[in-house]
Order: C-alpha cells, then sequence, then structure tokens
C-alpha cells in the first residue's frame, strides 16, 4: 500500500528572522554609502599652488614688507578675503581650502602679491580641477570686478609642494597658542602640541641640559651659562618638537657664540645664539618666535609665559613632555628689595613670576623663552630663563636676560 504523500515545508520565514535579514541589509547599505561618502568627500589629498597678482590700485609701500605691520595685515587680509570671494562663489567652493599673500613687492603700475592656493581634489581630478581654478582666476581678473589684476610674469598657477608650501606658509614669526585668561614648570601644567612651535631642547648623547628658542631657520637662542661645562658645539643637538623622546626633528650644531662680557662666576650678559648645522623646516609644530624691537618695555603686571622640559622641583626630575606656566613681569626696584633679590637684578634682568612663589621656572629651563602675546596674539620672546634661588620660592622670583637690552648684539651675530 503507498504510503500518504507528506505535507511539503513551508517557505514562509518567522518575524525575527525577517528582521535580522532587513537589519543586515540596512546594515550593508549604511556601510556603502560611507565608503562612498569618503572616498568622494574624504579621501582627498592637499593641493598647493603658487600665482602672482598685480595690484594697480595700491603704491608699493615699505611697510608692506615689515613682518606683522598693520598695513601689511590689512592689505593680507584684503587679498585672500577677495581670493575666498572668487573661489566660494565659484562651482570650486567646496574644494577651496584658503589663500595666503606672501610677499609684497614693487612694480611699474603699483604694486605685486605672490601668493599661496591650497585645494583638496580627489586625487584622479587634480589635473581638470587644477585647470578648472586657473579658468576661473582667468576669467574674474580679466573683468572689472575684481581689483586683483593677471600678473603676465606668471599668470597660471604653479604646483608647490606641500612640504614646501607649509615651510611658507609657517615662516612667520609668533604664530602659536591663542592667549589665554590667566591660568597657572614648577607647578605649570602640559602644553598643547603646536602651542609653542619655536621651543627647542639642547641636548647631549640624547640628554636634555638647557631650553633655547627658535628665532630664524637657522639659528637659536638661550643662555650663555649652558655652555659653562660643554663649549664644543659638536657635542650638542636641538630637538624640537612637544616630547623629549620621540623628538619631532633633531639637528646638529654647528656653532656657539656666546657674548662677549658673559663668565662663569657672574649673571649679567646670560646670552649666547646657537647655530644649526642644517636649517629646519617650518611647519605648524616647529616655527619661530618674534625677536621684539630694541625700544620695547614689557610694563609690570604683564602676563607672559615661560616653557621648558625643567624639573617641577627643585632637584626633581626632568618631565618628558614640554610644560608651560603663566607669570607676571615685576619690576627690578620691587625684584631689587633687600627682601628679595636685595640690588642682584641689573637692567640688562627681567623679573617675572610672583613674589608669593609657587609658579616659576626651574633646573632645566635654562635658556628657554619668556614670552608676550602681541600684535593680535603674535608672540615675541622677551626673556631668557636665566637665574634665581631655589624654584618657585617666595620672594625669590625668576631672573631672565632681557631680550630687547641685548637686540643689537643679536642682529649683529646673526643678521636678524
Amino acid at each position: 500500500m503507498y504510503q500518504p504523500a507528506r505535507q511539503g515545508r513551508t517557505s514562509l520565514l518567522k518575524p525575527w528572522m525577517i528582521g535580522l535579514i532587513v537589519t543586515a541589509v540596512v546594515v550593508v547599505l549604511a556601510i556603502i554609502i560611507v565608503l562612498l561618502v569618503y572616498f568622494l568627500s574624504f579621501d582627498q589629498t592637499s593641493y598647493y599652488y603658487q600665482t602672482s597678482f598685480r595690484v594697480p590700485s595700491i603704491v608699493y609701500n615699505p611697510e608692506f614688507s615689515t613682518e606683522h605691520s598693520k598695513m601689511r595685515n590689512d592689505l593680507e587680509k584684503k587679498i585672500t578675503s577677495e581670493i575666498d570671494n572668487i573661489f566660494q562663489s565659484s562651482s570650486l567652493n567646496h574644494q577651496y581650502i584658503n589663500s595666503h599673500a606672501v610677499n609684497f613687492r614693487s612694480s611699474n603700475d603699483g604694486l605685486k602679491t605672490d601668493v599661496l592656493l591650497k585645494f583638496q581634489f580627489v586625487t584622479s581630478n587634480a589635473n581638470t580641477m587644477k585647470r578648472q581654478a586657473d579658468n576661473i582666476l582667468q576669467q574674474r581678473l580679466k573683468s572689472n570686478e575684481s581689483f586683483l589684476k593677471i600678473d603676465a610674469s606668471m599668470p597660471y598657477l604653479k604646483d608647490m609642494k606641500e612640504l614646501q608650501a607649509e615651510h611658507i606658509l609657517n615662516s612667520r614669526c609668533g604664530l602659536g597658542r591663542e592667549p589665554p585668561s590667566l591660568d597657572r614648570i614648577a607647578d605649570g601644567r602640559i602644553s598643547r602640541k603646536s602651542a609653542w612651535p619655536w621651543q627647542a631642547s639642547l641636548q647631549i648623547d640624547g640628554t636634555h641640559f638647557c631650553g633655547a628658542s627658535l628665532i630664524s631657520e637657522e639659528w637659536l637662542l638661550t643662555a650663555a651659562h649652558c655652555f659653562d661645562t660643554y663649549k664644543n658645539p659638536k657635542l650638542w643637538t636641538a630637538s624640537f618638537g612637544i616630547t623629549l623622546s620621540p623628538a619631532l626633528m633633531r639637528r646638529p650644531v654647528q656653532s656657539i657664540i656666546t657674548h662677549e662680557g658673559y663668565s662663569a662666576h657672574k649673571h649679567d650678559d646670560d646670552i649666547a645664539v646657537v647655530r644649526l648645522s642644517t636649517p629646519v623646516v617650518f611647519s605648524k609644530d616647529v616655527s619661530r618666535v618674534c625677536l621684539p624691537d630694541a625700544s620695547f618695555e614689557a610694563l609690570p603686571n604683564s602676563h607672559v609665559f615661560v616653557t621648558g622640559w625643567g624639573a617641577l622641583k627643585a632637584n626633581g626630575p626632568f618631565p618628558n613632555n614640554l610644560r608651560e606656566v603663566e607669570i607676571k613681569v615685576i619690576s627690578n626696584d620691587i625684584c631689587n628689595k633687600v627682601n628679595a633679590y636685595g640690588g642682584a637684578v641689573s637692567s640688562g634682568m627681567l623679573c617675572a613670576g610672583f613674589l608669593t612663589g609657587k609658579l616659576d621656572a626651574c633646573e632645566g629651563d635654562s635658556g628657554g623663552p619668556l614670552v608676550i602675546p602681541r600684535d593680535g596674539h603674535i608672540w615675541y620672546v622677551i626673556g631668557i630663563v636665566s637665574w634665581g634661588i631655589d624654584c618657585g620660592k617666595e620672594n625669590k622670583p625668576g631672573i631672565y636676560t632681557k631680550v630687547t637690552r641685548y637686540r643689537d648684539w643679536i642682529k649683529s651675530k646673526t643678521n636678524i
């Protein structure tokens, strides 16, 4: 007898299985969309171009070549604002990043300016986008809508490598952190990346001895007493970056010039300049601090910063991370009172800290910078960590070599 036929298996899925499949499909689609957005929007490379413009409506003034002068700053803003408007109202508004006027020079009909342009493109479209950017500029500048005009000596965009472009963009002095409200090395805090890009560490065999300030591509400013024991430049290396280990950049030292009036048994003329064997490449993390004019005076109670890898307390260990402390300038008259330094602070020195103690530079900070913000967040080095009694001791604030007093000496040795 034949067996009755068995009922076929149902093809219907249970609700929880359907939900699981739908969820999986949604997740896969989301991943695909994210990848598409990434490759179309984020997987882009920065491209830098150099060009030149004529500005016939403006007569050249030597102040345009003076770093951080008001006339130069105003003209830079005017030019970059114009270029921003050109590209932000164009088809490349999402690819255009920014522009920088980096040089001004006289011409027969006004002045000329060199400008760096930064874009971000998907690599496969870079050449097409560059031609498009060039066409946008050509069309706009041929019209009467812009005060910028085509420079026949450089009519098209010229490719520039990122390292070279970033070196130029970061070559201006004093570009560091935003000046904060009063905050509190002895009892300071760890510095943020790129906050003090001119800070250097002077080392022997990888061991930190002194701080220093980068004042050009190849010159450091520091204290003469750092070289009391080791005078041979071949022993020294300069390290850059916010950590001693690993260092962001290292450079051998070529020569050391200490002030002719300095001697190890006294504190006067405690200043030196150090020449690097190879110039540094400027970036957001390594750039120079501004030198003040000889006539500049930091008034008492001015807020200033001292930075370094010095000990957090007397005879303490050196930290690996760069530290900062905000202090105030104190008049030499107050520092020379009997209960303080009793007349030991000379006119070539600057006193800074607090009579209450605690906040101060310390051992290992020697040679490092004391800086002040001026001219819209531009930092100037006004002091070099020189000497003091103990670290953060009451009535014994830090004593710094007064940079303005030696401004002519610095120029005579470095031409800066």
